[in-house]
Formats: structure tokens, C-alpha cells, sequence
């Protein structure tokens, strides 16, 4: 018979084996490294081929989220016009926009060129001056509002509302000038000396008076840039906000390109960053003068724009350029 020696030993072993199955057999499949535990890393399955991501430039940094609360949607549905003027003003500049449809804005001057007249407007902190200027749409069919607040800094909203608007609602026009209700515009020039209807065209065009400039730091100056919103030193060309005419197409690039671009509050200024962005460099044009101008028939015959010119004065200059257009300078 083995020995009770013997016996404690063999019942030693078969304790230890059958403590090392059981842990081999209910330990998790972790390895240890002093008492922290390390789980196994995860092997990342590639996607299926059929998943995109979103590139994050499509995310809007700009939604312009603003609904039309006065609209001329059906404007271009009969026939698409050679050109639209789109003319930024305030609600209580009812005596400007008059001016302008009776004198350089009337669509009817050409009888053989469609020409539409759009003036721009956001919503006023007014309700009065919101009816008035709704009932004056309901009159003259040619008022679009969108529902930001109507101020200064909103005049980039306001340029891009016209964008919008040419892209959505015209797309087919061929050429489109921004301008504001203090401006005169020679037509005839515009019309035959710059546009010319019978050439082909242009697609991806933008002129104007080019400003080749920089950020003013005064924050006493209307033009003030924080440096914080515009860090470089320089702007990059753009059009005088009096005044500028572009190829119908560069509309909408405009318009979708600042949805991804940093709003700034000086309309030229953001529009030239736009323009900058889609590769297109504004064209200089000296008839586009961005400055107040005596009047003189031979002086105001060479040029396309002239700078704050009341409605009064409007009126006087345009029956005399149409009255004496048989005399020579």
C-alpha cells in the first residue's frame, strides 16, 4: 500500500491540475499586465463601398435661411430678359424708386430688349413701413423682401437675396447689374456700348470700377473691419457696391459660394472674396464713376453710373439727356 506520504501528494497534484483547468477554462481571453487589464484591439473593418462621406465644405457656414415675404416669382416665366437690374433700397426711398421706374428703370425704354427693374428690401423693424411698401409691390409688381432686418450691416444680405432671387426665378437672363436708388445710369451706354445685344453672351463676367484696397482699422470709419473678422491685410479686387454688371451664370456661383464663406458685412468687399474663390477677376471699367458728378449732357453722355443723385435731380437729368439727344458734344 503507498504511503500516506505518497497519498498527500498525488491528492496535491490532482487539486493543482484541476485548479489550473478550471481558470484556463473561465479566465476572460484578456492579457494582463500587472493588474491592469488591456483589452485586444479591435481590427477596423474597412466600409462598404456604397457609403460616402460628407465633405465638410458642403455644410452651409452661411445658410441665408430667410424666406421672400413679398416675391415676383413668375416675373421671368413669359420671356427671359436681356438684363435685370437689381436695386438695393430702403422703405422709406419710395420717392427714389419712383424716380427710377419713371426715368432710367422704366422697362419699357426698349421696345426691342427685355429689361426687368427689381428693387431689394429686407423686413423693417416698422410695421407701418412693412404695409406701406406692401401695398406699393401690389401696385408696381416689382419689390422683393426677404426676413432679415433691414439695416447697413444686412446690405450683404441683401445683394445675396438678389442672387438668389436671378438664380432661382431667372436663370435665363443674360445680364444683371447691382446698383443702388441713388444712382443714375446712362442706359444707352450700358445697354449698346458695354452689353451689346447683338455679340455673343459672356459667361463668367463681372466689371465694374475696380478698388484695389485694403481694411480701414479706425473704428470711427463707416468702412471699419475688426481685424478679427478680416485678419489680412489686404482685400482682394473688387466692384464699387454703387454700381457693378455681371454675366447672369455668375449669379448663382456667387450665391453658392457664400454659403460657405465668411459673412462680412461690406457687400463689394464679400463680393469680391466670392469672386476670388470661384477664380473670376472683376474687369475695370471707367464709365462705372462711383462719385457725386456735376451735371454737364456731354459729361454725363460718356459715362454709365453716377453717385448720389436725388430724385428730384434724377428726373431733371434724364428728360434732358432723352430731349437732346439729336445735339453733338
Amino acid at each position: 500500500m503507498p504511503s500516506k506520504v505518497s497519498c498527500l501528494y498525488i491528492l496535491t497534484v490532482v487539486c493543482w491540475a484541476s485548479a489550473l483547468w478550471y481558470l484556463s477554462i473561465t479566465r476572460p481571453t484578456s492579457t494582463y499586465v500587472g493588474h491592469m487589464a488591456v483589452p485586444k484591439r479591435r481590427i477596423m473593418k474597412p466600409p462598404p463601398k456604397n457609403i460616402t462621406f460628407t465633405n465638410i465644405r458642403t455644410r452651409p457656414l452661411n445658410p441665408h435661411a430667410f424666406e421672400f415675404i413679398i416675391n415676383e416669382p413668375k416675373k421671368c416665366e413669359s420671356v427671359a430678359p436681356f438684363l435685370v437690374i437689381l436695386i438695393s433700397t430702403t422703405h422709406k426711398e419710395f420717392d427714389a424708386r419712383q424716380a427710377i421706374r419713371e426715368t432710367w428703370g422704366d422697362e419699357s425704354t426698349f421696345s426691342d430688349i427685355r429689361i426687368l427693374t427689381i428693387f431689394l428690401l429686407g423686413r423693417n423693424t416698422d410695421d407701418v413701413l412693412n404695409q406701406m411698401v406692401e401695398q406699393e409691390s401690389q401696385i408696381f409688381h416689382d419689390i422683393v423682401v426677404e426676413n432679415f432686418f433691414d439695416s447697413y450691416h444686412n446690405l450683404t444680405l441683401k445683394t445675396l437675396m438678389g442672387m438668389r432671387w436671378v438664380a432661382t426665378f431667372c436663370p435665363k437672363a443674360q445680364y444683371v447689374m447691382k446698383t443702388d436708388s441713388d444712382i443714375f445710369v446712362n442706359m444707352d451706354n450700358l445697354i449698346y456700348k458695354l452689353l451689346k445685344p447683338r455679340t455673343k453672351p459672356r459667361r463668367r463676367y463681372f466689371t465694374g470700377y475696380v478698388i484695389n484696397g485694403g481694411p480701414i482699422r479706425d473704428m470711427r470709419s463707416k468702412w471699419y473691419m475688426p481685424r478679427d473678422l478680416y485678419p489680412e491685410n489686404k482685400y482682394p479686387p473688387f466692384c464699387s457696391g454703387t454700381g457693378y454688371v455681371f454675366s447672369a451664370d455668375v449669379a448663382e456661383l456667387i450665391y453658392k459660394t457664400s454659403l460657405h464663406t465668411r459673412l462680412l458685412h461690406l457687400e463689394d468687399v464679400y463680393v469680391g472674396m466670392c469672386l476670388r474663390k470661384l477664380g473670376i477677376h472683376p474687369y475695370q471699367n471707367s464709365g462705372f464713376n462711383h462719385w457725386k458728378m456735376a451735371y454737364s449732357l456731354c459729361r454725363y453722355r460718356r459715362v454709365i453710373t453716377v453717385h448720389q443723385i436725388p430724385p428730384e435731380e434724377m428726373h431733371r437729368i434724364w428728360n434732358d439727356m432723352s430731349s437732346k439727344k439729336h445735339l453733338r458734344c
